[in-house]
């Protein structure tokens, strides 16, 4: 099985925090659509006929696209890939963008996931961040998405913003718990070179919440998301029995995917791509036939870091006996040499073969995940 991620660049306005690849310049759109397809058609053969199970279209904001857009993509994906296994296929959406006459629109489309960037329910926050939405119209937009009928439904939050206090997280949360969604996702705010939020901070217009405020909003996190019945199955993850994110699943577990657009990454298990994050220089190479893009061979190694890193960050864990299997033994020993004072320590636990962080030791994942890595 394999995966595919769609970059959909375009933005109206720019978030302050966000450091993703993004443009406003949608008068390149249906130059952009044609480029992407041609991608699509010409790299093939990176997934080695794999099945592909997930579809996801990130962004950027990928619901600034038409219902013509979204056609060709994906009439190009079914005529070179294949839909058949497809289980699950994701939008990533703007509450604002979610209109009763978009939400009609994407019903008639293959998407049977969405994910919403609500980020925080909190009105002076949500303009200091430069959303387009406010509360009310996040709201409004999952009750549309229910009636619309769509049953897996996901929204993101982030805490540790400016100003941020104890009750104004617990009222996210409790709001976010409300809504009844299949999956949240909640980040802690990082402070990224380059944009307008760093640059606020470094001209100290906003501050920094401290580490201890940083541990006890995530304390609340898991205690407030466990009791409303959601797993806790990626340190940053939360879903309702069985409904986890397939798609973001597969990056943590190795599974081969392609990505097409500008910045997105390609991995096939021997390579990593990434395409060059400009817009206008990702359209004139593909135009040209000479997609401008960078590789990385993985080696043993590099694997071995990277299934440390991306593994024990979720609820599966971190498998010996894999280890072993796809690594050797030398590696498989060296991190069960590294895991040893963790595990006595109780920050980690051992289940089967399965190393697992605790809850004591998701608070310092960071750095029990560095240990494991091997370093020359």
């Amino acid at each position: 099985m394999a995966g595919i991620y769609i970059h959909i660049p375009f933005c109206k306005t720019r978030c302050i925090y966000c450091d993703f690849y993004s443009t406003t310049r949608s008068e390149l759109k249906q130059q952009y659509i044609r480029a992407l397809c041609t991608e699509l058609k010409t790299r093939k053969g990176y997934l080695k006929e794999e099945p592909i199970e997930t579809i996801y279209f990130g962004g950027g904001t990928p619901s600034q696209l038409a219902h013509e857009d979204f056609e060709q993509i994906f009439r190009t994906i079914k005529e070179v890939y294949g839909t058949e296994h497809a289980e699950e296929i994701t939008l990533e959406a703007n509450p604002d963008d979610l209109t009763e006459e978009y939400v009609s629109m994407l019903r008639t489309l293959p998407f049977n996931r969405i994910s919403m960037g609500i980020q925080t329910f909190d009105a002076p926050t949500l303009k200091l961040l430069n959303r387009r939405h406010n509360a009310a119209q996040a709201i409004a937009a999952v009750h549309r998405l229910r009636q619309a009928g769509f049953r897996n439904i996901s929204i993101d939050l982030i805490y540790g913003l400016p100003d941020e206090t104890d009750q104004r997280w617990e009222r996210d949360l409790q709001q976010a718990v409300g809504l009844d969604v299949e999956h949240i996702s909640a980040y802690h705010l990082t402070y990224e070179k380059g944009t307008r939020i760093y640059e606020m901070l470094q001209s100290h217009r906003i501050s920094e919440v401290d580490e201890e405020s940083s541990v006890r909003f995530f304390s609340a996190l898991m205690d407030t998301l466990g009791a409303a019945g959601y797993e806790h199955y990626e340190i940053s993850n939360f879903c309702k029995p069985g409904m986890y994110s397939r798609h973001n699943t597969a990056y943590w577990k190795g599974i081969p995917y392609l990505g097409c657009g500008p910045s997105a990454h390609s991995f096939n298990a021997e390579t990593r791509e990434w395409n060059t994050a400009s817009l206008e220089g990702y359209i004139k190479s593909i135009e040209e036939g000479q997609r401008s893009s960078e590789t990385e061979i993985l080696d043993k190694v590099t694997r071995y870091n990277e299934y440390i890193m991306t593994s024990l960050r979720t609820m599966w864990g971190v498998s010996l006996t894999y280890t072993e299997e796809a690594f050797g033994t030398e590696l498989r020993q060296y991190c069960t040499k590294m895991a040893a004072p963790y595990l006595q320590s109780h920050k980690l636990e051992m289940q089967a073969d399965r190393l697992h962080l605790t809850r004591e030791g998701i608070f310092v994942s960071d750095g029990i995940i560095s240990d494991l890595m091997f370093i020359d």
